[in-house]
């Protein structure tokens, strides 16, 4: 997917060839053929070729991924896994001072009380 989010619509041998690391093109084509299947991607031809092309976001894909971590590993809590996160981290005093921004800027942004450290 990170592929085709990054260069648009291509065929599976371009994939191949843009993969990160050694992969066949018949299993480029197989997980092609079931994200197809599941809705993440779509396909259309052209001549004699199919081209591949994201159909999910990113965004969208990864807070599915994240709730199925915190649902599997957090009991389903967001907070939990974020907590984690931040213990199994080696944070910087620059990184928590980021991070306790982001979570100011989103309480203002949703009308919650102010985030303080």
């Amino acid at each position: 997917m990170k592929v085709l989010w990054e260069h648009g619509a291509l065929k599976p041998a371009e994939i191949e060839e843009l993969f990160p690391r050694p992969v066949g093109n018949g299993a480029v084509r197989s997980v092609l053929l079931i994200l197809l299947e599941k809705g993440h991607v779509e396909r259309r031809k052209e001549g004699k070729a199919y081209y591949y092309e994201a159909k999910t976001p990113p965004e969208s894909e990864f807070r599915n991924w994240a709730r199925r971590i915190a649902d599997v590993f957090c009991g389903g809590s967001s907070k939990a896994l974020i907590a984690q996160l931040i213990k199994s981290e080696k944070l910087s005093a620059e990184d928590i001072r980021e991070l306790e921004q982001i979570a100011a800027d989103d309480a203002a942004q949703s009308g919650k009380e102010e985030v303080r450290p």
